[in-house]
């Protein structure tokens, strides 16, 4: 099975991307910040830990943590982000190895991962990986990709530019469609 990487600055087109081609018979997709979410479901290790690192502001009434009470007291500063990055990272690593292997026993041919920061992160185990693929796109176009959708209140948490040889990068220029048929012929020759 093939993990394909798709990393990129907010707004270039990694989710919608992601989505077209999970379309295509063989392929699945996953979105690490849906993981990263349920890394810190009440209970969980995670939880605990950002709870101990960030304090009790972060929770909702529920006690659920309330991820932009969570943005506000980890975005604040270098420190503070890298010790977000250094809790969750590595729980979302090690919920994505299980992903693999569960993608591996349905005969999965192509498994596209979506995250930010795959190729930045110290915290991601690149080995896992054929390849991740940086989408880069104008500042004019994640400006209107981003306006078009819906952030739902959420933060956008901008990200470095990734390691130089960490990652291929792809032109995420013109429609989804375009992005997607583009990385598809990519990935055909991995």
């Amino acid at each position: 099975m093939k993990v394909i990487g798709l990393a990129g600055r907010a707004g270039s087109g990694k989710s919608a991307v992601g989505r077209a081609l999970a379309q295509r018979p063989g392929v699945a997709f996953v979105d690490l910040d849906r993981v990263a979410w349920s890394t810190y479901q009440i209970g969980a290790p995670t939880y605990w830990r950002l709870v101990s690192c960030f304090g009790r502001g972060i929770l909702r009434p529920d006690g659920a943590v309330d991820r932009l009470r969570l943005a506000e007291a980890a975005f604040g500063s270098a420190r503070s982000r890298e010790e977000l990055d250094a809790i969750v990272h590595p729980a979302v690593i090690g919920r994505l190895r299980d992903l693999i292997l569960e993608e591996e026993a349905r005969g999965t041919g192509v498994l596209l991962v979506e995250g930010a920061l795959l190729g930045s992160s110290p915290h991601v185990d690149r080995s896992l990986f054929t390849t991740i693929l940086w989408l880069e796109a104008s500042d004019r176009a994640r400006r209107e990709r981003l306006e078009a959708c819906d952030r739902g209140g959420h933060a956008v948490r901008e990200f470095a530019e990734p390691d130089c040889g960490a990652v291929r990068r792809v032109s995420a220029e013109g429609t989804p469609q375009d992005v997607a048929d583009r990385i598809a012929r990519l990935i055909d020759t991995l």
